[in-house]
């Protein structure tokens, strides 16, 4: 079945415009600036060795860009390529913006063995067909050698099949349920669903005595609320799902609803971009409904432009889940994010985005540097397939692909809160909650392959 003849399908299934988005921002691509300073990532290169002695790790502690030699690569390029959604009030260009910063710092020190990386980044409006063609364009006539570092909204829905049938293991920032539930796609990140179900039982350690989970009210909803649900149910815990047209017109009304349906006591998950999450949470505060229940929102809130915007009074009041670290953690992976973004993307915000679209180009490096002989669409591919164990500071538990049905590599995670207009670690690693039936399902492969 063709994309284009499968649209009525796609679109249903579709996590459509509930966001992992910090901020809309334009995508333009970083330039070949010969006077970009390697300054910074020739800095982390002596913290440690090559990473390429362990093929169970690329340890946290060899943090660096590619081979780290301060030696501009010059030969063939490797083309990798990736599709990200960039339409009106959807937008998420930070993640592959960041991902060519950190290939322009590898092909400043020394690219995949002499050979620089060429990233083609190709922007869809949520179209099917569109998408279905711009993959045709990179694997037929780009020809690219691997496909990572891909925030669409549909590109997983639309052509896994596609990828599969051409030998593409993929690596992207998922939105849709096939990034997670084929064989050939690995996230970076959880997702809406479990994202929010991080968040729902962030609010089950607070004692709530009800939940409602709250979204956009777009397709694909159903999905989504299936985790929280489940795991409220679990507990023992009355839910209620609502869905909220975007962009909110009348916060105070959503705001009031909310916290009605919970009741005192109560708690309410928001999975929303942080405009949209923002709104609501000043229009309860506005009407001194804050602290009548316990707040909780997905990833899209691990934002200090969130923790900055509510103020000091919501210190301790919000608990957001987070698939990433904080941005000022102190390890190898995220000062070596912080220095690339500084040098070679000064304009990309600081968040979860862009730390997604780092770990996942340093992934592919880290890879790519293992390869043994010729660097080949078959071996770039074979290596990203046999990643294993991948450590960094960056996420709570080391990053897998490996062959399975499914993959949710990233299921254990850290909750937030705001604190003096930044977010900050409010509980340590957790695993987010096997009643929600798609992670029992991949920590019984993680089991029995001994892998995560």
């Amino acid at each position: 079945m063709t994309p284009r003849t499968n649209i009525v399908r796609i679109r249903s299934m579709l996590v459509a415009i509930v966001m992992l988005l910090a901020a809309s921002v334009t995508l333009a691509a970083c330039g070949d600036d010969d006077d970009s300073s390697t300054g910074a990532a020739t800095a982390a290169g002596t913290q440690a060795a090559s990473t390429g002695s362990s093929e169970e790790t690329a340890s946290a502690e060899a943090s660096k860009c590619g081979l780290g030699n301060g030696e501009k690569a010059t030969g063939e390029p490797i083309k990798i390529g990736a599709i990200v959604t960039k339409q009106p009030g959807t937008d998420f260009t930070d993640g592959p913006k960041m991902s060519q910063a950190f290939f322009e710092c590898v092909n400043d020190n020394g690219g995949i063995n002499g050979r620089p990386i060429e990233y083609i980044i190709e922007e869809e409006q949520t179209d099917p067909g569109q998408v279905a063609s711009l993959a045709k364009k990179l694997v037929e006539t780009d020809k690219v050698m691997g496909l990572f570092g891909g925030f669409s909204l549909i590109d997983c829905a639309v052509n896994h099949e596609y990828y599969e049938q051409h030998g593409y293991y993929v690596t992207n920032a998922g939105i849709a349920p096939e990034c997670w539930s084929t064989p050939n796609s690995a996230p970076i990140n959880m997702g809406p669903r479990y994202s929010s179900d991080g968040a729902t039982q962030a609010l089950i350690k607070q004692g709530v005595k009800k939940l409602v989970f709250v979204q956009s009210n777009v397709p694909g909803t159903e999905y989504i609320e299936a985790g929280p649900t489940s795991i409220a149910k679990a507990a023992g815990i009355p839910i209620t799902t609502l869905a909220e047209n975007v962009p909110i017109q009348d916060a105070n009304s959503v705001a009031l609803k909310l916290v009605q349906a919970a009741g005192d006591g109560g708690g309410v998950v928001l999975n929303f971009t942080p405009p949209e999450a923002l709104k609501i949470l000043q229009a309860a505060e506005q009407q001194g409904l804050a602290e009548r229940v316990k707040w909780g929102c997905s990833t899209p809130c691990n934002t200090d432009f969130l923790a900055e915007a509510l103020g000091s009074s919501w210190d301790g009041q919000l608990f957001v889940n987070a698939e990433l670290n904080v941005v000022d953690a102190e390890g190898p992976d995220t000062a070596l994010y912080n220095q690339v973004r500084e040098e070679y993307g000064p304009d990309i915000p600081l968040g979860s985005f862009s730390q997604m679209g780092f770990l996942l180009a340093k992934i592919a490096v880290d890879q790519m540097l293992k390869i043994d002989g010729e660097v080949t669409k078959e071996s770039v591919n074979q290596a990203i397939l046999d990643t294993k164990g991948y450590e960094t500071d960056i996420l709570c538990k080391p990053w897998y692909y490996g062959e399975a049905p499914m993959h949710i590599p990233n299921n254990t995670d850290w909750t937030t809160t705001p604190q003096e207009g930044r977010m900050v670690i409010q509980e340590e690693c957790f695993e987010i909650s096997a009643d929600d039936p798609d992670i029992a399902r991949v920590r019984e492969i993680e089991q029995e392959q001994g892998i995560g």
